[in-house]
């Protein structure tokens, strides 16, 4: 039974996933944008609650599979990268005053990074579990998670409920540092193939 478990929960944070992306491309629409987007936020840390107890369940029990390695990474990556196409698309986080162009580059360049690290990525997990090789998360792969989970939560909380200068100040290094560190964990991923192959 506890080795079903992980995968029940990698598939409701799936189910999650569609609902917090819809609610964030329903949110301009919405009379009372602060409480909608609290209501997604919620949602968004219940999803990745669950990514924390799948793993810890499946480590306790020895209930890792190849089928969950492939899985559960794919779920992370549909909530991040469709999170910061979400965003693009209603043009959030707004910064320092620049026109709908220059925030249009900002945002559509930091979801397109994301984008492309993710699938190429994701590529090389499936050559490598296709050879045998364990390719599971890393520790600069969990760090690269994490402030792009964080980054997530700090867009919501921006849009909802700050509006002042520091705010746009503290985006633009959370933005930074995330690219930086997805950029990073890319790299890392090709070495990893490399050295395995050597």
């Amino acid at each position: 039974m506890w080795k079903s478990v992980p995968n029940m929960l990698t598939f409701m944070r799936l189910g999650l996933t569609v609902v917090f992306l819809s609610m964030i491309l329903y949110s301009p629409g919405v009379a009372d944008r602060a409480l909608f987007l609290d209501v997604a936020f919620v949602l968004f840390v219940i999803a990745g609650l669950t990514d924390i107890v799948d793993g810890h369940v499946a480590r306790r029990w020895n209930a890792t599979s190849k089928f969950g390695r492939m899985i559960d990474p794919l779920v992370d990556k549909i909530l991040v990268c469709g999170a910061f196409l979400c965003f693009a698309v209603i043009g959030v986080p707004k910064l320092f005053h620049w026109g709908p162009a220059m925030l249009g580059i900002v945002h559509w360049a930091v979801a397109g990074i994301l984008v492309v690290r993710e699938a190429y990525v994701t590529v090389l997990r499936h050559r490598a579990e296709a050879r045998g090789i364990n390719f599971a998360a890393v520790k600069l792969g969990k760090i690269k998670m994490f402030i792009q989970v964080f980054a997530i939560g700090t867009v919501l909380v921006k849009v909802a409920h700050v509006s002042a200068a520091w705010g746009d100040w503290f985006t633009m290094v959370v933005f930074t540092l995330m690219v930086a560190v997805t950029v990073a964990s890319g790299l890392q991923a090709t070495w990893r193939i490399r050295t395995s192959q050597s």
